[in-house]
């Protein structure tokens, strides 16, 4: 964007990675909702594409914002008039450094957990959010543990509700086949060993998109497909190693075969996980897929940054942060403007994409001095993902979050086919969920951007036998 908006700028892109991400087969669905993959490429290709690019491959060792100056790696220093900091995330590690642990956030360490898994029989994976959801539907051959705090799958995108409908899905042994693999994976020769390295000393790589498990043969050492276990309202406590675990003298868990049926343990394993709820259960390793903390680490030291409760960077309603000619954008940046009443800042790949185009236009404006607004894609808080094969559309406020008791849920679902929530606060849409096939976003997305009361309709606002579409076109 900003090579677009500055063709005879230079437009330095600092990355510790070899390759870039691009969005391609961007769709717009609606009004707000976008629909797009995300694929690795060549550097070079970016450079071909806008000749005022130059991307420099180093991680950053420190900024001195005082003196507008980047200090990479390689012992470079690079002067800019205006910096944007867009380094993401890194996963929520239960526990640093220790071999059984993986934290699964990026392309990098999906590989490396795929090597893991071919020779594993049991792991445990640790916490609710999309990449653990993924991730336990995905996994054949391999007894899986799902260790979980909340009472119900996948919170931190749907409810208990919505949690039910897609449980069958993970138990069914028939499996459809999944889609064809739209991402393509370039490396650079001798990135390979390179690229294994740093995976595994933990270095940043670039975050999943959302269809990162497609093309990973994700299976493990056991003929049958699923066997999954979860174990809700628990944290993991204590991971001990083997010798450690014979010397506390305690049973671990065989896998559970029934409710009732909870047997000791016969086989020794490499690893063994201790759950709040005083469980314990042995396993060859244990995913860390408890979300992410922003990236701020080389830019602290020195500067000045307002640091959001979350840890990432203050950012105005312009993007910028809270020093001269630094903005943030994506998973780094805190939103610390008062948001639309039905949008919420998450760490996705939408937002993080709608950032930096938008951070671009905020420093093209304030270098011609002109002023702006802020991005309607701001309004209202709009995801589309794929779970289990099924199409999810999430909509505002669709978990209630931030409305307090004051609020309704309106439900509507057909076992195997869809579920639809909606949340209404006043007579007034709130917030969606929308699962299957259901062809509701656009006139959701509507009902909820104008406010309109909708209270007359009372239930019959999900009514299948009602075109609710055509009602409100």
């Amino acid at each position: 964007k900003l090579a677009a908006e500055f063709p005879s700028e230079d437009i330095f892109l600092i990355t510790a990675s070899p390759v870039i991400k691009a969005v391609t087969n961007f769709k717009q669905v609606s009004k707000t909702l976008e629909e797009f993959d995300v694929e690795e490429q060549p550097s070079s290709l970016l450079e071909k594409q806008y000749p005022n690019i130059r991307v420099i491959q180093s991680g950053v060792k420190q900024l001195k914002s005082d003196e507008h100056k980047i200090c990479t790696e390689d012992g470079e220093e690079y002067i800019y008039e205006k910096l944007c900091l867009c380094a993401g995330a890194k996963p929520k590690l239960i526990v640093e450094g220790n071999p059984y642990v993986l934290g699964i956030r990026d392309t990098d360490s999906a590989q490396a957990f795929q090597k893991n898994l071919a020779q594993a029989e049991r792991i445990v994976v640790v916490g609710n959010g999309g990449i653990a959801l993924e991730l336990v539907y995905e996994i054949q051959g391999c007894e899986v543990i799902w260790a979980i705090k909340d009472k119900a799958i996948g919170n931190t995108f749907f409810d208990a509700g919505a949690a039910e409908f897609l449980i069958p899905k993970l138990t069914a042994e028939s499996r459809e086949s999944p889609i064809e693999c739209k991402r393509t994976k370039y490396t650079v020769e001798g990135s390979e060993e390179k690229g294994r390295l740093t995976a595994a000393s933990g270095k940043l790589g670039s975050a999943l998109g959302p269809d990162w498990h497609e093309g990973l043969h994700l299976k493990g050492t056991k003929e049958f497909s699923h066997k999954v276990h979860i174990e809700i309202l628990c944290e993991v406590k204590k991971i001990h190693l083997q010798q450690e675990f014979i010397q506390l003298q305690q049973t671990s868990l065989a896998f559970p075969k029934g409710e009732k049926n909870v047997e000791p343990d016969e086989v020794l394993w490499p690893v063994y996980v201790e759950l709040t709820n005083g469980k314990i259960y042995g396993c060859n390793f244990l995913v860390s897929a408890t979300g992410v903390v922003p990236n701020v680490e080389p830019f602290l030291d020195g500067n000045n940054f307002a640091v959001g409760e979350d840890g990432g960077l203050k950012v105005d309603k312009h993007m910028h942060t809270s020093l001269p000619d630094v903005y943030a954008a994506g998973d780094i940046c805190t939103a610390a403007w008062e948001p639309s009443p039905v949008w919420h800042q998450m760490r996705l790949w939408t937002q993080a994409r709608q950032m930096g185009w938008y951070a671009a236009k905020c420093m093209a404006a304030d270098a011609l001095g002109e002023s702006i607004d802020l991005d309607f894609s701001f309004e209202l808080f709009a995801h589309i993902t794929k779970f289990f094969n099924y199409k999810v559309v999430v909509l505002g406020k669709y978990n209630a979050q931030g409305l307090g008791s004051d609020h309704e849920l309106m439900l509507r679902c057909t076992k195997g086919h869809e579920y639809v929530k909606v949340v209404m606060q006043n007579g007034r849409m709130m917030g969606a969920v929308l699962i299957g096939e259901t062809d509701l976003e656009e006139t959701f997305e509507n009902l909820i951007l104008n406010q309109m009361d909708l209270s007359a309709y009372g239930e019959d606002l999900l009514n299948p036998d009602i075109d609710i579409e055509d009602y409100f076109d």
